[in-house]
């Protein structure tokens, strides 16, 4: 589903030059949980950013469903990854003045252009199956932490995308929360959604069905 072949990326502090990804070469397939493991400043961040269309390699090249995203179009790659990928952080990006069912609608709002009845019934169903059906009209601020991930969680899923990129999806919340929402990865990996995950909590990571160990941008295991 995704290749990635000899991906290299740098960033520049100042004067120096820091080597972030170094010729990162891997496959995934459609439907796998996918765990990415290192130590802080391995490049694992990165490397889900360039998976996830957002930060382009300087070097290398990026497939997907055999569609050379390196070379295409920005506008194709800007139009792909809003239709078959999402993406949630350990901080969900919830804007405080929305309420949740509007937070969850956000990938499909647009200026002066309403959103349809169907999708607004599709945004309460994903609400309903990650538990906070009952609570769509409260603003984010009257959420705990791991209610609000679950929000981001829902609008990740509202857009049916096909692949859902996690950068530390836990690194904010207690472990019971975090144990949560792990087993609702799964639910969506389990009813077909591709599951690429970074994370620093090996317990977590052992949960996934293969594990991606990066050390200092290089791919070790």
């Amino acid at each position: 589903m995704i290749s990635a072949r000899k991906i290299n990326k740098h960033y520049t502090l100042g004067a120096d030059r820091i080597e972030v990804l170094r010729d990162v070469s891997l496959e995934i397939e459609e439907g796998e949980f996918i765990s990415i493991v290192g130590r802080s400043g391995s490049g694992k961040s990165t490397l889900l950013n360039v998976l996830s269309t957002l930060v382009r390699p300087d070097k290398g090249e990026l497939y997907y469903r055999s569609s050379n995203l390196t070379d295409s179009p920005a506008a194709y790659v800007n139009t792909l990854r809003k239709s078959d990928f999402a993406v949630i952080f350990q901080f969900h990006h919830l804007l405080p003045y929305l309420t949740v069912l509007q937070n969850t609608l956000l990938p499909f709002m647009r200026m002066l252009r309403p959103v349809s009845g169907d999708i607004i019934l599709r945004a309460e169903e994903c609400l309903e199956r990650i538990g906070l059906g009952d609570k769509k009209n409260r603003l984010p601020g009257n959420l705990s932490g791991g209610e609000q991930q679950r929000v981001a969680i829902a609008r990740a899923m509202v857009t049916s995308a096909r692949v859902l990129f996690a950068d530390e999806p836990t690194g904010s919340l207690d472990k019971k929360t975090g144990e949560e929402i792990i087993s609702l990865l799964v639910e969506l990996q389990q009813s077909g959604m591709t599951i690429i995950m970074v994370t620093h909590e090996p317990h977590y990571a052992a949960i996934a069905e293969r594990q991606i160990e990066l050390s200092d941008g290089r791919l070790v295991q």
